[in-house]
Formats: C-alpha cells, structure tokens, sequence
C-alpha cells in the first residue's frame, strides 16, 4: 500500500460556492458493476454496465491508461451521477458518470466506494 505522505497531489482551489438547491439536483446513487468492456476504438474509454437495483445503464468511462486491468472493478459499488443528459462518445451512449477520486489532482483514480455494501441504486446525501 502507499504512504499517503508520499504521494504528490495538485490540489485544487475550491470551486465556485453553488446553492443547496442546485446541489440537491444532482442524483447521486451506488450501482454494482456488473460488467467492463474495452471499447476498441478509443484510447481511453471502457464500457461499464452498472446495476442500479431497478435498473442498468450503461456508463463510460475514461480509465483504460489508468489501471493495469480495468476488469479488477467488476463487482464493486461505487457513486455514480445518474441524472446527467446521455452522451454519445466513440460510437457508444453514456447514461451517467461515475465518481473517482483524483484523477483531476494528478493522482492514479480511485472509486468512491460506500464504506460496507448496500442495495444497488440507493441515493447518496
């Protein structure tokens, strides 16, 4: 495992203050991983298909370059933006985003994971 201390981190100044109202549209729900595809064509996506309890979606995801074996999250929960407009990318749709923390601090990603499992599709704040 790495010492914390020794990993360098840019951290960024906080962003703009937003209202509570705005921060409450956002849908933010832990879904299961069900499955991880390579998308060919593209450097960067992979195809994530996540349970959500009532439902699955299909999410994508650019961490192709940033794990040996993108496959290693299959099974895991992690936080997802399900309420976002779908995106076409590389051919495929996207039907939310998934959290990971650090990649905009310049670290390797991690998930944002719920501490112990619960029920796929449970809403998060």
């Amino acid at each position: 495992m790495t010492d914390i201390k020794d990993t360098q981190a840019n951290i960024l100044p906080i962003k703009p203050t937003i209202s509570f109202s705005d921060f409450e549209k956002i849908d933010i729900r832990v879904g299961t991983i069900k499955k991880v595809e390579d998308i060919e064509k593209s450097d960067k996506l992979m195809k994530l298909t996540v349970d959500f309890g009532d439902h699955q979606r299909t999410i994508l995801v650019g961490m192709k370059q940033e794990r040996d074996n993108p496959k290693e999250i299959e099974g895991l929960q992690a936080l997802f933006v399900v309420n976002l407009e779908p995106r076409q990318m590389m051919g495929e749709t996207s039907e939310g985003m998934m959290f990971d923390i650090g990649h905009s601090s310049g670290i390797t990603p991690q998930l944002a994971v719920p501490e112990n499992p619960v029920p796929s599709g449970v809403s998060a704040g």
